[in-house]
């Protein structure tokens, strides 16, 4: 072989290495429980009273195997309040236990999702948090060896949320989520980031639902692109056209919402809403690899 071919031939294994290196490994899309049944227009009031129905729907959690460590994306409800609505009343606030009706067993919880899937939370190399309320940063706690990765907005968001959010203590926000969390090691951002340095992860800043809401989106090597909206969007009424309740922003929610739409339609990437109670019904409680 000429010294030329031998040259060309060991920049395609280069470029064929760093090409899979590129990937995330596996990711499994699990739920901390679920809540309902409710009207759906309690969480998206401006849905016409024709439109309404009754709703169960997950409270999405995600765990990602990459080559580089073990990522879990939000930690769900807090392990306190599982098992009985008493437990629920002791922990939120009783309106919240009400409204959202939460079904969460201890088998739910995150550590023992890790677990099922032969997992253990100290082996956890970074949480990523989409948000501070009360179903998606619950058992932050659980990992004080980890790295989290938050948007330095939102760490305020979480102790000095807006007043129409709720500052009573427990609401929206529960300050006991938060509170052993203080001295954690924390990646804080401001906007974007590359995750892993090789744009097989990307940590995607969508605010709207509250001033510091990140999404995440990951490249399988057989899935593809998969956008992970957590709280950008609950669920298909939202692409639909009908914003969800509880926003910081309806503004900053409708660009959020819609960047991830496009991003969806460019890419031709999957978006896995968080709390779509058919998405997760066809889709969720597997690995995507």
């Amino acid at each position: 072989m000429k010294k030329s071919g031998i040259v060309a031939a060991l920049l395609g294994v280069l470029c064929i290495a760093a090409s899979s290196g590129a990937f995330a490994q596996k990711l499994y899309w699990t739920t901390s429980g679920y809540f309902g049944p409710f009207d759906i227009r309690g969480l998206i009031p401006a849905l016409p009273v024709d439109k309404s129905r009754q709703i169960t729907i997950p409270v999405s959690m995600w765990v990602l195997d990459h080559p580089k460590g073990l990522v879990v994306f939000d930690t769900g409800n807090n392990v306190a309040i599982s098992d009985s609505t008493d437990n629920c009343k002791a922990y939120w606030a009783p309106g919240n236990c009400d409204f959202l009706k939460p079904s969460q067993k201890r088998a739910d919880v995150i550590d023992m999702q890790l677990k099922k899937l032969g997992y253990s939370a100290d082996k956890v190399k970074i949480v990523v948090t989409s948000h501070t309320h009360l179903d998606h940063v619950g058992n932050i706690a659980m990992f004080p060896n980890a790295i989290h990765v938050m948007q330095k907005k939102e760490l305020y968001q979480g102790w000095w949320p807006e007043k129409f959010q709720g500052r009573t203590t427990p609401g929206t926000f529960v300050m006991a989520d938060l509170m052993s969390a203080r001295e954690f090691n924390y990646l804080e951002l401001d906007g974007d980031y590359d995750l892993f340095g090789d744009g097989s992860v990307l940590i995607l800043a969508t605010p709207g639902h509250t001033i510091g809401h990140q999404s995440m989106k990951v490249k399988l090597p057989q899935s593809g692109t998969i956008i992970l909206s957590q709280d950008a969007v609950w669920m298909q009424e939202n692409l639909d056209g009908y914003p969800a309740g509880l926003n910081f922003s309806v503004q900053a929610y409708t660009n959020s919402l819609q960047r991830l739409k496009m991003m969806r339609d460019i890419e031709g990437a999957q978006l896995f809403m968080a709390h779509d109670g058919d998405q997760f019904k066809a889709k969720g409680d597997r690995w995507y690899k």
